[in-house]
């Protein structure tokens, strides 16, 4: 399996350590040394001074590593002005202070960006419900008693200063847990959209940029072409199709899986900060070979299991299938001229395979461990006797 140079040993050295056992003592003790610990400050500001700050240089990154694919529209931007205007309290805001006085919005952006776009003008309110009278105004138009009481209005943070671990992976982890368990936005994110967050680099934008693949979004019925329709997918939306492209990168690495399926995601995205630019070349290609072969052989069929009782293709892609196939292929793209010259021996094998399986590991009858590792090795060593027949 080709691998790419940093994906060579990215597994060497994992810290992370499963049913660790302590006595009450080093408990205590690690208690003590303030390991695996977030220090925090509450701040609060005045609306107008607040968003004045957002355009400071290098103060605030509101959208510090990925641009949601869901966002707030402007009723529910103008009801957030509507609850500083009504005095109801507003959840604070959470930040990373990542460098001296230089934050990261872990939780927050879609306020931060309502109240920017209204003391920019951006934002004309609707949808009002006690301040209808006001519907239909930016920030410029409001009559001057009710700009004032807006403006009297304060925004509060809280500011994680620092995590504390004993090296780079578990501060990553901590700071993942920080963040799944502040967030308070009005859509709860998803696994990915935290990941996305979090673990910015070139490889995070591979995974958005290949979910754009046209024989990857046609599989999983996601219509790239569309953009009101794709909006309305939910793996678009929860950024599950992103998820998927991670799932094959980090399953070619079965073999090192830890921590169940999510916290090997994570992982594996954490690691991932190491790329660099070769790497994500190489994995790149790696997927694109790897889609494209897939898809010569299973064309409209690709991801959607054989089912036995009916003697048809399924109408739906199935992840654990997908698992299995792309990591499969993954493996033998040194032989894809052999594969698509026996494309109806592989097709009729993988039907072969799908009726023999009694615990339905393609089609999400087991998730454990053992499961994905053992789908994949079936589909692998399927794939290795049609190549040498």
């Amino acid at each position: 399996m080709i691998l790419a140079p940093n994906e060579q040993q990215m597994w060497e050295k994992s810290p992370y350590k499963n049913n660790i056992r302590m006595s009450d003592i080093e408990i205590n003790e690690k208690y003590e040394s303030g390991e695996q610990r977030i220090l925090t400050e509450m701040n609060r500001e005045k609306l107008p001074s607040f968003v004045a700050a957002l355009k400071k240089p290098g103060y605030m990154d509101v959208r510090p590593f990925y641009q949601r694919r869901t966002r707030w529209d402007e009723t529910m931007q103008s009801r957030l002005i509507e609850s500083f205007l009504i005095n109801i309290p507003v959840p604070p805001i959470i930040l990373y202070e990542k460098e001296f006085n230089c934050y990261e919005v872990m939780d927050g952006q879609q306020r931060i960006t309502a109240l920017r776009d209204f003391y920019d003008n951006r934002l004309k309110l609707t949808g009002l419900e006690l301040w209808r009278e006001l519907n239909g105004r930016t920030y410029a138009n409001l009559p001057a008693k009710i700009r004032a009481g807006i403006d009297r209005r304060s925004i509060s943070s809280i500011v994680l200063i620092t995590e504390s671990a004993s090296n780079p992976e578990e501060a990553f982890l901590l700071k993942q847990l920080a963040f799944e368990r502040l967030n308070t936005g009005g859509v709860a994110l998803s696994r990915q959209e935290i990941r996305n967050c979090l673990y910015s680099g070139k490889f995070n934008q591979l995974l958005l940029e290949l979910a754009n693949n046209s024989i990857f979004a046609e599989a999983w019925g996601i219509p790239i072409d569309d953009e009101k329709q794709r909006n309305k997918n939910n793996l678009y939306k929860k950024m599950e199709d992103a998820e998927l492209i991670l799932r094959f990168f980090a399953l070619r690495h079965v073999n090192d899986f830890r921590r169940g399926m999510e916290g090997f995601l994570d992982l594996y995205m954490i690691k991932s900060l190491n790329f660099t630019d070769e790497d994500v070349n190489i994995l790149k290609n790696i997927f694109l070979q790897t889609i494209n072969l897939a898809h010569q052989i299973y064309s409209a069929n690709l991801f959607k299991p054989f089912d036995p009782t009916t003697e048809t293709w399924k109408e739906k892609a199935y992840k654990a299938y997908y698992d299995a196939v792309m990591v499969g292929f993954s493996r033998h793209l040194a032989n894809a001229d052999i594969l698509v010259q026996k494309k109806l021996i592989v097709i009729e094998e993988t039907k072969r395979l799908v009726r023999e399986d009694k615990s339905k590991l393609f089609t999400g009858g087991g998730r454990t461990h053992s499961d994905i590792k053992e789908s994949i090795r079936l589909f692998d060593e399927m794939l290795s006797q049609v190549i040498a027949g």
